[in-house]
């Protein structure tokens, strides 16, 4: 049973998730500020957490931040205005997901189902993968750049796999969406780029200085396998 952590100081919102997960088989716990959240996020080691943008005591990005110093549990932001700009700061801080409000609880379950399943699937015991100095193990869960270990965001993991898979070859941005984010692109969706342009800054140049991830505009990326 996958145990959640919902961080949001609405009290009947809550209540309401709880009650709901409960009955789609998780187990759920909640703090209801940053500070808290964060916190219970670091020391009780729930499977993912929802975090709410607007938070008293601590900001959503600014729990978020710091349950990214020390952790790659998967997190889906909550964003009660729903404006681009949170949805971008909060990819780049390293959330999983985003869902505006209002949402509903339903929407929320999938979304929740979709990153904890692309977790199991990268860790189902499948064959380190390899591109130039660059090794990732499904299994372990760990990505190796020139023997020096990186940490990556769940998204940025099964991104980064997804791509390694078919290296040398473009991916379309359909198919990332699908088999990454777990849904269809949105007409003004930016959160594919923001996790690529997160991987690429975590991943660094290639050995000879070029780019390791290449954009093919108006169809997908390709991780280069010469260059990386």
């Amino acid at each position: 049973m996958a145990r959640i952590l919902i961080v949001d100081d609405d009290a009947e919102l809550v209540t309401l998730l709880g009650e709901f997960l409960e009955g789609e088989g998780f187990a759920v716990v909640s703090a209801a500020d940053g500070e808290r959240g964060a916190r219970a996020a670091l020391d009780e080691r729930p499977d993912l957490v929802v975090l709410d943008v607007m938070l008293p005591a601590l900001s959503g990005f600014e729990a978020l931040r710091r349950i990214r110093e020390r952790s790659a549990v998967p997190v889906v932001m909550l964003s009660a205005r729903g404006e681009e700009v949170d949805r971008v700061v909060g990819l780049e801080l390293g959330a999983d997901d985003y869902l505006p409000k209002p949402f509903s609880p339903r929407e929320l379950a999938a979304r929740i189902r979709a990153v904890l399943r692309r977790g199991r699937a990268a860790a189902a015991g499948e064959a380190p993968l390899a591109a130039g100095d660059v090794e990732l193990d499904p299994a372990a869960r760990r990505v190796r750049r020139g023997g020096e270990e990186l940490e990556l965001t769940g998204t940025e993991f099964s991104l980064l796999e997804r791509l390694l898979r078919d290296a040398g070859a473009v991916v379309r941005r359909e198919e990332l969406y699908r088999d990454v984010l777990g849904r269809r692109a949105g007409g003004f969706d930016r959160s594919l780029d923001v996790h690529v342009s997160a991987l690429r800054r975590k991943l660094g140049p290639a050995p000879a200085g070029g780019e390791r991830i290449k954009t093919v505009r108006g169809v997908g990326y390709q991780y280069l396998r010469g260059e990386g």
